[in-house]
């Protein structure tokens, strides 16, 4: 009686123990972080732009659609070191790209792993993490996804590869599984679909953490029945392509990449866990002049609006309501303080972060008020203050100015000497915001140089 007692006892605390381990996976969301490569504003046929998507319109019609969200940089990497901590990605010594070229200094730099990213405190709280596509983050085995808290990383880890020989612009080889080079037949956002659906398959019961940094649209412009045209050993290659035949394949590139969404989405319905996972939609930066920035101004590179705001999608079934819009002024380095919010992952540290938590604007649509925000890249420094842009443009001669954007979209209307208090207190809380993320950032190896 008494050893039929014990294994009764028993049953029953395993079964306590796996009832109170389903109540905490349900608690915790599933999220799914999908980036294109310098997809514009204007691009999106559910933002009024040229190309279809179907299956991204569909995230915009069943989720939430942004109309004022910005990347923290007009280019890849500091976009992406922004996202990954959370904070500037000045303060993790990330200002500018990280070169494929070895003769570049800057070809040796990458995101320290002192650095903290959204991927170690999740995968400390109990999540399966994946990443699948581009790093752009460190060229060296060192800096490997896999060493910044991402249990799985298929892609490549330049600035972009050929799309179906996967050579970089140095003409060396790219393609990795883990921090091991190692080759893989196919067209590459093919490829990131496809093991993003084999993550989904073997981490389905979840939680899970699942980034997919897409190739699309950027350069090369090849579709997915073109071939390649860069080899191994020969640096920089480039097809000669019109201006008409870039914007086809470009075109084509983003269809892809829609598809691949669709296949997403449609993989979380059938495994009837799309209720309990968050789904982010955006753009690491804005369109080159091959793609549309829509009614903005400026492109890639530049701190113009067309440079930095993107299109930025939130879908949750259930969660978040279907149909909507928002003005609310959001930019990239909010993804990582609401992912851990939702996850109620409460993060220790050392360097407070420098995005907020969007979680209430997505789920009960409040609002943040008015918020400050910065843009620095090669020369050029930009700040919003709610609608207000101030624009300095260190390399040019056209100074410095300011715009008011609820009035003048385009940035065409420098309102400066009406409103010069303003025009002051901006340029002064610029230069304190310059001097706060330079100092004490993270050393990298071309400090040395």
């Amino acid at each position: 009686m008494t050893r039929i007692l014990t294994h009764v006892t028993a049953w029953a605390l395993l079964l306590t123990l796996l009832i109170a381990a389903t109540a905490r996976a349900a608690d915790r969301p599933n999220f799914v972080v999908i980036m294109a490569d310098d997809l514009g504003y204007g691009d999106l046929s559910c933002y009024d732009g040229w190309i279809n998507t179907p299956n991204i319109d569909g995230l915009a019609r069943e989720g939430l659609r942004f109309t004022d969200f910005h990347s923290s940089g007009p280019v890849c990497s500091p976009t992406r070191a922004g996202l990954m901590t959370g904070r500037y990605q000045q303060r993790a010594g990330v200002p500018g790209v990280v070169f494929a070229d070895p003769k570049r200094p800057q070809h040796e730099d990458g995101l320290q792993t002192s650095e903290t990213t959204f991927a170690e405190l999740l995968k400390r709280a109990g999540y399966a993490t994946g990443m699948f596509g581009k790093w752009h983050l460190g060229y060296t085995p060192n800096y490997n996804p896999i060493h910044h808290g991402f249990d799985e990383f298929v892609g490549y880890v330049s600035g972009n590869v050929d799309f179906f020989s996967h050579v970089d612009q140095a003409g060396e080889e790219d393609w990795w599984h883990g921090d091991k080079l190692t080759p893989e037949e196919g067209y590459t956002t093919h490829l990131i679909t496809k093991h993003a659906l084999d993550f989904l398959e073997r981490h389905k019961d979840g939680p899970f953490c699942l980034y997919l940094p897409y190739e699309p649209p950027h350069y090369p412009y090849q579709g997915p029945n073109d071939k390649a045209f860069r080899e191994v050993g020969k640096a920089d290659v480039h097809e000669k392509q019109s201006k008409e035949e870039i914007r086809q394949r470009y075109s084509e590139m983003v269809v892809e990449m829609d598809k691949g969404v669709g296949e997403i989405i449609a993989r979380l319905k059938q495994y009837g866990i799309e209720g309990n996972t968050l789904v982010l939609f955006f753009s690491d930066n804005g369109a080159t002049p091959n793609g549309s920035v829509g009614p903005l101004r400026g492109n890639k590179g530049s701190v113009w609006e067309g440079g930095h705001r993107i299109p930025f999608i939130a879908w949750w079934p259930g969660r978040i309501e279907a149909g909507g819009t928002t003005s609310q002024m959001g930019i990239t380095l909010d993804v990582m303080p609401t992912l851990l919010s939702l996850a109620k992952v409460d993060a220790k540290l050392d360097r407070p972060l420098d995005g907020v938590d969007l979680s209430k604007v997505l789920l009960e649509r409040a609002s943040l008020g008015e918020r400050q925000l910065y843009w620095e890249f090669s020369g050029q420094q930009a700040m919003r203050d709610g609608p207000w842009k101030l624009v300095r443009n260190t390399k040019g001669s056209k100074g410095t100015t300011l715009y008011k954007l609820t009035e003048d979209l385009g940035e065409e209307k420098d309102v400066a000497s009406a409103n010069a208090e303003r025009f002051e207190r901006m340029q002064a809380e610029l230069d304190a915001w310059n001097k706060d993320v330079h100092t004490d950032a993270t050393p990298q190896p071309s400090d040395k140089k």
